[in-house]
């Protein structure tokens, strides 16, 4: 199983470049990463704007040496034409029957309800948390095929409606709670202390 990291924004509402920003003992990117030791072989997070200061914190990750997958680097020249470019090159990428995807500024979810999204079957398996879905996503390689097959003007929501949704509900806020401002990075602070 592998995953998709998309780093790719502009981070604009959050006047910080979020992605680097310090959660607890790692940054928020490491914090989404690390959520798939044990459950991936290789997580590979597309980047866009300022990518070398993503290039930059993979290299700091890879250095510590404390996990089993490998972690690639994928460049999209296309970042400011929208997310589904960033999806696109991502899955370009993937050699796994499955894989998962989510933002990079998802960095509170639970390592159990990754572990549970992964035993999950299903083309399209999504967690919810009071009846909202949330990230990560897991996708089969059927869906794969449809997002490289689509149109790179179009976005993940329309490919996903040709397919059955499995929703899972877990317990766990986080699947639910991303890093758009500096308001959601304070939440986010309060939440990972607490």
């Amino acid at each position: 199983m592998e995953a998709i990291i998309l780093a790719a924004g502009y981070s604009s509402r959050a006047n910080a470049f979020k992605l680097t920003l310090p959660l607890g003992q790692m940054t928020v990117l490491e914090q989404t990463i690390s959520k798939f030791e044990g459950i991936c072989s290789r997580v590979i997070v597309v980047a866009g704007f300022q990518s070398e200061i993503i290039q930059e914190e993979i290299a700091k990750i890879s250095c510590k040496n404390a996990y089993s997958f490998q972690i690639n680097f994928v460049y999209n020249e296309d970042f400011d034409q929208g997310m589904f470019r960033s999806i696109q090159k991502g899955c370009n990428e993937v050699n796994a029957p499955t894989f998962f995807i989510t933002p990079g500024d998802c960095p509170l979810v639970k390592k159990e309800t990754v572990q549970l999204i992964a035993e999950n079957k299903g083309n399209v398996v999504i967690p919810s948390f009071n009846y909202k879905g949330g990230h990560p996503i897991k996708l089969s390689s059927e869906v794969k095929q449809k997002i490289l097959e689509t149109n790179p003007e179009s976005n993940l929501r329309e490919v996903l409606g040709g397919f059955e949704k499995k929703y899972m509900n877990v317990d766990d806020p986080g699947v639910l709670m991303d890093v758009d401002t500096l308001e959601d990075f304070q939440k986010a602070i309060n939440y990972y202390q607490a």
